[in-house]
């Protein structure tokens, strides 16, 4: 159910898709997340916030403005920031913490935050710069440079599960 969100969040823009995306919103509202919505754990709440933004950025096709947008990119740059707490406050070695380390001493003076933080503000920067040359006609899987940034996305997105499982293992 999600991955048909993302997909249709980066289809071309249209009634079609819109009303697509807004179905699919609608499913996930009423579907069962968990088996113990109660109590979530540190990996559950982590991906109730990422829906969360879903179901905004869905809001943008009603009621479109900056303020929403802004909305969406600050609360998941607010994620990479508690991902990045959650790592560094950890009593167990992330598995990736060299390749961290490294790639943040590459950006040498370009970094004051977390790896995960980084890393968003890297993605975040590539999509802007992005978006004026993505024709309005076409979505974001009809294009090189949507495709290019869906291979960003993505791989920050495997990151990203990858490191929630291992939350997950150490007892988040």
């Amino acid at each position: 159910m999600l991955e048909s969100l993302f997909r249709l969040a980066a289809s071309p823009a249209g009634e079609r898709s819109d009303a697509a995306y807004r179905r699919a919103i609608a499913e996930l509202c009423t579907a069962p997340l968990f088996t113990s919505e109660v109590d979530p754990d540190t990996v559950q709440l982590f991906q109730l916030e990422i829906i969360s933004n879903l179901l905004t950025f869905g809001e943008l096709l009603d009621k479109p403005g900056v303020d929403e947008v802004e909305r969406v990119v600050e609360a998941s740059a607010s994620l990479a920031n508690y991902l990045d707490g959650l790592v560094e406050g950890s009593f167990y070695s992330h598995p990736s913490e060299e390749a961290h380390r490294q790639y943040l001493a590459d950006l040498a003076d370009r970094v004051s935050e977390g790896y995960f933080a980084s890393r968003h503000f890297a993605v975040e920067t590539a999509c802007h710069g992005a978006l004026g040359v993505l024709p309005d006609s076409a979505g974001l899987l009809d294009s090189s440079t949507g495709h290019e940034l869906l291979a960003l996305c993505e791989n920050f997105g495997e990151e990203l599960v990858t490191t929630m499982q291992w939350l997950r293992m150490t007892g988040h």
